[in-house]
């Protein structure tokens, strides 16, 4: 089943959104969502979006700020446009319909980990929740917007793959559309477009504890290397210091402005210890929030810490914290009370797929936005609520290139007839489904044992080493079994567990969120980006198993 759009969207959080609803006013959009369409990690953020919205901040110290919490490898001419630009994007939103949470006849704003002013705009603890549902009610508005939710992409098509002539990834690249599983019926549908853009989130997943959703599992970044794109940073991975302990709460994001609010973490015998690590104290950056933990739970052997927001009045914090406190009502914790137990768990993939001021990657009419693209914004250690900001404004100026180079009309006419069909070749189906979830579960715990919070060289190289057994494993089981969300899945955590390895060795340095034992000191040597491509001209889908040579 072939379907032609002028645009193609991958993912369904704020940067796919944004960018469908104003692509929409170019041409016709196809969304492709993982799950159901509001399903993303937009949806569960809580905090909220940093912009200057008042007259004692400013872009200068909302960038200074981002540039400080990036450890030297910020873009400075993206963090300065990206807060420039940020306010104007945020009050669409507002028009649009969000309602963020108002004191009076102005917006509260907070303050997190790392921000010198209070700029935090906020919907109480439900942020994500409340934009998703604004801009999902505007994309039903619009007639040239089609949803495809349950929809997942397998590879993307692209002219480096399918002619001989074209080096993939290379100036000469462009993408053509993707593949993608439908995930209830089985179809493997094909999506043609003039330009495509990837907004499918970030890897978290790839890690045991993780606050991220179960879409999470690199999907976006695999399939961007494989088609040929850079990825940059990947040994950048941020772990929220703060998530509930508690075995069924699937690692619950306890929101940084709990801590913005005065929220004080405390050792099991009441002892607090932030203040030893930084002058900010418990509104340090995520990073040092994280190791700090880490440390002191291996130095003590305690399983946790605990976050004590009990100086606040306890109907301030049902009305301030109104998910969080019933979330943690449920697992018998009562924060009103007494404090919280926490635990940091992967959150944020701070690199990705490297793009330009635009979002455009190195594959021309393939663009990135969100948690999926490396900008330059986050540098080695994302700021506390730019994630949002990020996708927003990137998206946005996204649209804006790809406006002109649909007014250009600098395409090739696909036939679609010169794009080769899905055929599932010899594949049968499994009935060893048990080796997928083995499989699944061991990346999983490999990564948060060896390239977690604190690294080494020994870690690295065993994991690297296990990895690349278990993607020889995968790679010859995808190729004899029919496709599956679960094998989909299991070859992408896979792939970005290798690439997050791969980087990490690569950096001989500790710089934010990558701090290893054995350089423990930040070198000035190591002041630039970690990148990483794939060229290898690999088959487009299984028909070509027995002609081409793969992975």
């Amino acid at each position: 089943m072939i379907i032609k759009k002028d645009f193609l969207v991958i993912g369904s959080g704020i940067a796919g959104l944004t960018f469908a609803l104003k692509a929409s006013q170019f041409g016709s959009v196809a969304i492709v969502s993982k799950d159901k369409l509001a399903e993303s990690a937009t949806l569960y953020a809580q905090g909220g979006i940093a912009s200057v919205m008042t007259d004692d901040d400013s872009f200068e110290l909302h960038a200074s700020d981002t540039i400080e919490s990036g450890r030297g490898l910020c873009r400075e001419d993206v963090v300065r446009i990206i807060c420039r630009e940020g306010p104007s994007h945020v009050r669409e939103l507002i028009n649009l319909g969000v309602k963020f949470t108002r004191r009076g006849e102005d917006y509260h704003l907070s303050r997190e980990g790392g921000h010198s002013r209070d700029r935090i705009l906020h919907a109480n603890d439900l942020t994500g929740q409340e934009i998703e549902r604004a801009m999902i009610e505007a994309i039903n508005s619009k007639k040239n917007i089609t949803v495809f939710p349950h929809h997942m992409l397998i590879d993307f098509i692209t002219r480096g793959r399918l002619d001989s002539r074209v080096e993939p990834g290379s100036a000469k690249d462009e993408a053509l559309g993707a593949y993608t599983l439908d995930v209830n019926t089985k179809q493997v549908k094909t999506f043609l477009s003039k330009i495509t853009l990837l907004a499918s989130g970030g890897a978290g997943k790839v890690y045991l504890y993780t606050s991220n959703p179960d879409t999470a599992t690199g999907d976006g970044i695999a399939a961007a290397y494989r088609a040929g794109t850079k990825i940059a940073n990947m040994e950048f991975i941020q772990f929220h210091p703060t998530c509930l302990y508690h075995p069924q709460a699937k690692s619950f994001l306890i929101s940084e402005t709990v801590r913005g609010e005065g929220g004080i973490l405390r050792l099991k015998n009441g002892r607090t210890f932030m203040e030893t690590y930084h002058p900010l104290g418990c509104l340090a950056p995520r990073d040092i929030v994280a190791r700090a933990i880490d440390h002191e739970m291996k130095k003590s052997g305690d399983d946790c810490v605990y976050l004590d927001i009990t100086h606040m009045k306890g109907y301030q914090i049902r009305e301030r914290f109104p998910n969080i406190y019933q979330t943690c009502l449920q697992f018998g914790f009562d924060m009103v009370n007494k404090p919280i137990p926490v635990v940091p768990a992967a959150h944020y993939t701070c690199g990705g797929v490297l793009v330009d001021l635009n979002g455009q990657t190195n594959i021309r009419h393939l663009f990135a936005s969100g948690e999926v693209c490396y900008s330059g914004l986050h540098g080695a250690n994302r700021l506390a609520s730019n994630s949002l900001l990020e996708g927003l404004v990137l998206s946005n100026r996204a649209v804006a290139k790809a406006a002109l180079l649909l007014k250009s009309g600098s395409f090739n006419n696909i036939n679609p007839d010169d794009i080769p069909s899905w055929d599932c070749g010899n594949a049968v189906d499994s009935d060893e489904s048990v080796v997928v979830s083995h499989n699944w579960d061991e990346i999983r715990r490999i990564m948060w044992n060896y390239v977690g919070i604190v690294r080494s060289n020994k870690r690295l190289h065993r994991a690297e080493r296990r990895i690349q057994l278990l993607l020889n494993e995968i790679k010859e089981y995808y190729w004899n079994f029919t496709i599956t969300k679960n094998t989909l899945e299991l070859r992408n955590i896979a792939l970005t567990a290798h690439l997050i390895i791969m980087s990490a060795l690569q950096r001989k340095e500790s710089r934010g969120l990558h701090f290893t034992l054995d350089y423990p000191e930040t070198d000035s040597d190591w002041k630039k980006d970690t990148v990483l491509q794939d060229t290898t001209r690999r088959m487009v889908n299984q028909t070509s198993l027995k002609t081409t040579s793969h992975e």
